[in-house]
């Protein structure tokens, strides 16, 4: 049970935004100008990039960029989360 979290939390937020790509190409067109950033993003920072597309309607301003932020934090627990949970398996790390 917990992998099929674990594997949603992983996978979840890149298969949305895949979705979301394809079904609202125009809406990720203004917010990026070509396909490599939301590609890279979508792999290394799938959180951050979902809440840009969503908060760039008019630019990102003000309360925005809280979010954004928030998302970025989203991020990197994930990652850190996931290192902490396998630091077992780290060789030499007591």
């Amino acid at each position: 049970m917990c992998c099929i979290f674990a594997s949603l939390g992983l996978l979840g937020p890149r298969i949305v935004g895949g979705l979301w790509w394809l079904f609202r190409p125009a809406l990720w067109q203004s917010a990026f100008s070509s396909w490599i950033w939301p590609l890279l993003g979508l792999i290394l920072l799938p959180w951050t990039t979902l809440m840009y597309v969503l908060v760039f309607t008019g630019g990102v301003t003000g309360i925005e960029w809280l979010f954004i932020g928030l998302s970025v934090f989203a991020d990197i627990t994930s990652y850190a989360g996931s290192a902490y949970g396998n630091r077992d398996r780290i060789p030499g790390y007591n």
